[in-house]
């Protein structure tokens, strides 16, 4: 069935909205001409908008600078949607705690964002060395390229995973992104025969991270949790060590959620 213009009209206008928050979002502040630039619009629809979101209490602005800014409004919707998580954080924790007391590295918690074919970042633990691995809370990247993102992909059917990947645009983003799907395909096979999923600069250059996934009752991925590393620190004979506490992380996490 045809989409009707007035139906056209809509999801442009909502895809214009959450592209202006989007663009708050990343700068902490940004006046009316950068908004309108990044969200791809025009200033007199960038400035509609932002009234609106003004008037909400979801956007304020600086009476001085004119800026533009999200208020905490956004962050209460955030988290509601965590509370919603509360048994996977309280799952997640303690085995993500121990890793980072074995290992002093980065230790992440991702969410499959199941509509985007992104992981986002929900739970951390961060590095005890000044060189580190940084993430985001709230953070997304792409599925197929973090050990985080095939963690969760390896762990679905088949079927699943075929159809996301003809869903991504899978660009090149470090030194060693994997940009083929078939290669991608083979490598998440060999992740679920193993039990864990690594990449070695294909988010970032010099970053190295391994993942396991956490698993619900029915044995399907809902989370990974991750140790990150920058790359010159990456011990290679304590490799069988970091994959061994990783894979307990995963089977603690996964068992308080019902698994097995």
């Amino acid at each position: 069935m045809a989409k009707t213009p007035q139906k056209t009209e809509n999801a442009a206008a909502v895809l214009k909205v959450f592209a202006v928050l989007e663009s708050l979002a990343e700068d902490r502040r940004a006046s009316l001409g950068d908004i309108a630039q990044r969200a791809m619009t025009s200033k007199t629809t960038a400035h509609r908008l932002l009234q609106t979101m003004v008037d909400l209490g979801y956007v304020e602005q600086e009476p001085e600078t004119e800026k533009y800014g999200l208020t905490l409004k956004l962050f209460g919707l955030g988290a509601r949607i965590l509370r919603g998580q509360e048994d996977l954080l309280r799952a997640a924790d303690q085995a993500m705690a121990r890793l980072s007391r074995a290992t002093g590295e980065a230790i992440n918690l991702g969410v499959m964002d199941e509509f985007d074919q992104r992981v986002a970042y929900i739970h951390k633990y961060d590095s005890a060395y000044s060189l580190s691995m940084q993430s985001t809370l709230g953070k997304r990247n792409p599925l197929y390229s973090t050990s985080l993102g095939k963690a969760l992909l390896a762990f679905r059917d088949d079927a699943e995973i075929r159809d996301r990947l003809t869903q991504m645009e899978m660009r090149k983003l470090a030194p060693r992104t994997i940009t083929d799907p078939e290669e991608l395909f083979a490598q998440l096979q060999q992740a679920r025969a193993q039990g864990f999923a690594e990449e070695i600069e294909e988010s970032e250059a010099g970053v190295r991270c391994m993942a396991v996934p956490v698993l619900n009752y029915a044995g399907r991925s809902v989370a990974a949790i991750s140790i990150g590393f920058p790359l010159v620190r990456f011990d290679e004979a304590r490799k069988p060590e970091y994959v061994q506490m990783l894979l307990e992380a995963g089977r603690q996490a996964s068992s308080a959620l019902g698994h097995g």
